[in-house]
């Protein structure tokens, strides 16, 4: 039997069923406002605090390298880029500028590699493993002053601790406030002492977000810990392992507690030879210089260099987020299929390992068949 739809009225203005326009009311503009404009609300205090704490100190000092600028007379003449010509033909700025990408390389390396290592230890099965992961970050409590000044005795040269132990093996005492190359090591075993349980623990949580499927189907295709750790957990935590590389970068950059508590002078040795940037900057400002105008111009020629490396370290991060996925998708697959694999073999009383494994398959959690809806069964009829 046909059953026939009901016409639709027709309205004055124009086709059928339409309706006149509503005005929009207050009330109503007044909401569509709060859900647009509310969201910018929230966060606005940290943007206010932000151009408070972080741009105007920086648009000030700007402001500052471009006159001269004394700590006792203040504000000078304009001088424009004189004061940066200045610090890049001062010898001594080059300097400490290479100390402390070497003091980098002697801690940021060893820092990566110890803090990777220790973040796969805490990962495993451990008894009292919250104890253990908070044990890691107490040199970061300890204040750095402590720490600088605890090490510089450790690395005397005549009554030090290190050069004690080292007499005992037959190595003659090291000049670690007169060499170069040691001194760099001394400063970066500091940051290293101090860092390392920091970066550790952010380690330990990118492996913690890896999917444990990953390892099962490796279990199975009889892949060992350290296949597993160079094959899955490296892949996986990659991105993580460029973030700490580069923010190690720039705390490297910035280092001054360990350098200044080093000697009693703090001004990098008789010849400069541990003097970083940034102590560098310190003895220009309130040193012998006392020229506010240059040190502020080494402040942004530092800010750039740091710039530099953001820049870099955001291409790296966008390679990285291009190609990861792809890959953790096709990891995942397999592991999908591996299991499956397993769990049919186990249904099957298959003695032999899937996937041309050469370890046995260990239990897997029951499986159940799909369960079939009311409504499955009444389209079936």
């Amino acid at each position: 039997m046909a059953v026939l739809s009901p016409t639709q009225p027709t309205h004055r203005h124009g086709a059928p069923g339409a309706r006149p326009p509503r005005r929009v009311g207050l009330s109503q503009r007044l909401g569509r406002w709060d859900v647009k404009v509310s969201p910018y609300l929230y966060i606005s205090p940290f943007f206010l605090l932000f151009a408070l704490t972080g741009l105007f100190p920086l648009a000030y000092t700007a402001f500052v390298s471009l006159h001269e600028w004394s700590l006792l007379g203040g504000q000078g003449e304009f001088t424009g880029l004189q004061n940066y010509a200045a610090v890049l033909a001062q010898p001594l700025f080059w300097k400490s500028l290479v100390n402390t990408f070497s003091i980098f390389v002697f801690s940021s390396v060893p820092q990566v590699i110890l803090a990777i290592t220790i973040a796969a230890l805490l990962d495993q099965n451990l008894r009292a493993a919250t104890f253990w992961r908070m044990g890691v970050l107490i040199p970061y409590v300890v204040a750095p002053v402590a720490v600088s000044m605890i090490f510089g005795r450790l690395f005397a040269d005549d009554y030090g601790l290190i050069n004690e132990l080292l007499g005992f093996v037959g190595v003659d005492p090291i000049g670690w406030h007169t060499d170069r190359v040691a001194s760099h090591v001394a400063i970066a075993s500091m940051v290293n002492f101090r860092w390392t349980g920091y970066n550790a623990l952010i380690f330990l949580a990118a492996m913690q977000a890896v999917p444990r499927e990953l390892y099962e189907a490796s279990v199975i295709d009889g892949a060992g810990r350290a296949r597993q750790f160079f094959s899955i957990t490296v892949p996986q935590i990659r991105a993580t392992i460029i973030f700490v590389v580069i923010t190690s970068t720039i705390g490297g950059l910035q280092i001054f507690d360990e350098v200044r508590m080093y000697d009693p002078k703090g001004l990098g040795g008789p010849d400069q030879d541990w003097m970083t940037t940034v102590v560098y900057l310190y003895d220009v400002a309130w040193g012998n210089q006392k020229n506010l105008g240059r040190a502020s111009a080494v402040a942004l020629l530092l800010f750039l260099l740091i710039i530099v490396i953001g820049m870099v370290n955001f291409l790296i991060t966008q390679r990285i987020a291009t190609s990861g996925p792809k890959g953790a998708k096709v990891s995942r697959r397999h592991a999908r299929r591996v299991l499956a694999e397993a769990r049919v073999a186990q249904a099957s009383g298959s003695t032999a390992p899937a996937s041309g494994a050469t370890t046995s398959t260990p239990p897997l959690p029951p499986t159940f068949p799909p369960t079939t809806s009311t409504t499955d069964r009444e389209d079936r009829r």
